[in-house]
């Protein structure tokens, strides 16, 4: 009995590696569909005024956290979608309240790390050791 439960074992086994060599090739092989800095929304000058705006309190050094955390979030794409999270920041859509415009992800985004981390330079740590903040 116990030797087939080795072949049994040593199948599953074999299987789930051909099993994930597969998808791991194909991951590499089919064209993604992220969205690039390029190509993401446009802002219009009202937009970017706004967003200035929002973010004119931020220290140069607070700045650099928040837009580090943007390109490894999205590469600063405010159209990047993740399962349940969406924008810029990968911000649950919830939190945005149906409201998906780069400005109302500025200000979300702002407010959420305030109130989670205190600044952007903790949110930043945070990111560093867990790949999520």
């Amino acid at each position: 009995m116990s030797k087939m439960k080795l072949k049994i074992a040593s199948i599953l086994l074999v299987f789930g590696f051909s099993f994930g060599m597969v998808t791991d090739v194909t991951t590499n092989l089919l064209p993604q569909t992220t969205t690039t800095a390029q190509a993401s929304t446009k802002l219009t000058a009202s937009q970017k005024k706004q967003i200035a705006k929002i973010n004119a309190s931020l220290s140069k050094k607070q700045m650099a956290a928040k837009n580090w955390i943007a390109y490894h979030e999205s590469s600063y794409s405010y159209r990047a979608v993740n399962g349940n999270c969406y924008g810029r920041y990968q911000l649950l859509k919830s939190y945005l309240h149906g409201n998906l415009s780069p400005v109302n992800q500025e200000k979300v985004a702002n407010s959420y790390v305030k109130g989670r981390y205190g600044t952007w330079t903790k949110a930043k740590k945070y990111w560093q050791s867990h790949h999520w903040y």
